[in-house]
């Protein structure tokens, strides 16, 4: 237990020492967010540093370094991973800073980079992993489907987590919480290494929202969103927990659904379900302060999290 909160703690602090080189050096390079003109409660931020990213990245990955245990192997895999989406979202972030527009990569280039990575991960995992999924000691074996399973669920989780990041500290701080239970889970399950690879970024998470809560000094950027995707998603991959993630990450999962049904219900109607997609946005339109809605959707998972937690305490005979 002790050897967590160490964890947590030192990626907290590797996180506030990298925070600061690497906001200057983005304000240096002129690394700066494109706000679009449609976001109107948003366009006094234009302007600010952006691939903020790299300071949980970097933090994490130096954290995880020191307290990985032997067998590391999958754990350094999944860091891997992190950092492959990282990079995708990097260059993403690249085009838009280069060519000062709001949109990078080309949707299906963005795509193609996020099925590829998670087609790897997906044959790797068949082949080495195991092909079941759990939900609270149930267990269902896919067989071959695993991969197919695998690669939709990368694809979603990233997209969802990216989809979250619109508001100063939303992101980080739903993905922190989130990160925080569903470590504490892997800790009770015995995933000592995956564990550690969590609560690294939880407390990376948790320095970088010093520089990005309301008002952000940097953004994350797709840099930052796509690897935290990378990484959640790898980590339910690797510990067969992927039906975890829609409970206690439901917050995601509302993001991504309200901007599937507002495309889907403006291309068949010309009318919109929500003032604008997604969720959280909406409730900006309808005049609730960005801080307001951060606090609720991290108190939501919050909530939820402790939840699971506790149902996975029980089973484990621990309360």
């Amino acid at each position: 237990m002790l050897n967590f909160f160490l964890v947590f703690l030192i990626g907290f602090f590797v996180a506030l020492i990298l925070g600061v080189p690497i906001l200057k050096l983005c304000k240096k390079l002129h690394f700066s967010q494109t706000i679009l003109h449609y976001v109107d409660k948003h366009i006094g931020k234009s302007g600010t540093p952006t691939m903020g990213g790299l300071i949980f990245i970097f933090a994490s990955i130096i954290t995880s370094a020191f307290f990985l245990r032997e067998d590391y192997l999958y754990s350094i895999l999944i860091l891997l991973v992190m950092f492959g989406y990282g990079l995708l979202g990097f260059l993403d972030d690249f085009i838009k800073i280069r060519w000062h527009k709001n949109e990078g990569l080309k949707p299906y280039q963005k795509i193609i980079g996020q099925v590829g990575l998670s087609i790897i991960v997906a044959v790797f995992v068949y082949l080495k992993v195991g092909s079941d999924i759990d939900l609270f000691g149930i267990k269902l074996n896919l067989g071959i489907f695993i991969i197919p399973f695998i690669v939709i669920f990368f694809v979603a989780v990233t997209n969802s987590v990216n989809l979250t990041d619109g508001l100063d500290g939303l992101a980080s701080g739903v993905s922190l919480v989130y990160l925080i239970c569903f470590g504490a889970i892997l800790g009770v399950l015995g995933f000592y290494n995956y564990t550690v690879v969590a609560l690294a970024m939880a407390g990376a998470l948790f320095g970088f929202i010093i520089f990005n809560g309301f008002p952000a000094l940097i953004f994350m950027g797709d840099t930052g969103s796509l690897a935290l995707g990378g990484l959640i998603a790898s980590l339910c991959v690797f510990s067969k927990l992927e039906l975890v993630l829609p409970i206690i990450g439901i917050m995601f999962v509302m993001s991504a659904v309200s901007d599937i049904l507002q495309v889907g219900y403006y291309k068949m109607t010309h009318k919109r379900i929500f003032k604008m997609a997604p969720l959280h946005h909406h409730f900006e339109k309808m005049g609730i302060h960005e801080n307001k809605i951060v606090i609720s959707y991290v108190a939501v998972t919050l909530v939820i999290g402790i939840s699971v937690l506790i149902g996975y305490l029980a089973i484990a005979g621990i309360i």
